[in-house]
């Protein structure tokens, strides 16, 4: 008969055709260590501020048995490069702190019972500290204030992460 169909026994099982390779995960959350999922993200530049609110990161993470992710924020600077009558195009001045940064937090007592990690991110601060929140679904973000003229000026990275994100933000004075 034109148009239809037999349907299919239910208890035949369908197989997979050996031949073709499994579909990749549509998630990217499961590819990553479990220890990181429902932790603790800081924001870390050095700064006393940015020791205080690790500080209490590690302490926090320690208590929720959780791991601790490290965000350094680099400062990449566009620099405007004239060639002839071109217009400027923009280039990235890579900041080494990182991995100094790195090996200092490696060398720390602090971190020897926790698991941890240290990312790099150019951009804003705000917008990168977020994004890694929800990149690994943490619980927190702890940040130290900022201090100075230029936080009073344009406004502090704490205030605008508290009044953006939408996880809590733990400002550590």
């Amino acid at each position: 008969m034109a148009g239809y169909e037999l349907p299919e026994p239910t208890d035949r099982k369908r197989l997979a055709d050996p031949s073709t390779p499994p579909a990749p995960a549509d998630d990217e959350r499961y590819t990553r260590d479990p220890a990181f999922q429902h932790g603790v993200v800081v924001g870390f530049d050095g700064s006393t501020t940015s020791e205080r609110a690790l500080a209490y990161a590690i302490g926090m993470a320690h208590r929720a048995g959780s791991g601790l992710i490290i965000v350094h924020v680099a400062n990449r600077l566009p620099t405007t490069v004239w060639a002839g009558c071109e217009p400027p195009a923009l280039v990235d001045i890579p900041d080494h702190r990182t991995e100094v940064i790195g090996l200092e937090l490696a060398c720390s007592d602090l971190l020897t019972d926790l698991p941890w990690v240290l990312l790099e991110r150019g951009g804003d601060i705000c917008h990168e500290l977020e994004e890694v929140g929800q990149e690994y679904e943490a619980d927190a973000i702890v940040v130290g204030t900022t201090q100075g003229l230029l936080g009073r000026l344009f406004g502090s990275v704490s205030g605008r992460l508290a009044r953006r994100a939408r996880r809590p933000v733990i400002v550590i004075p």
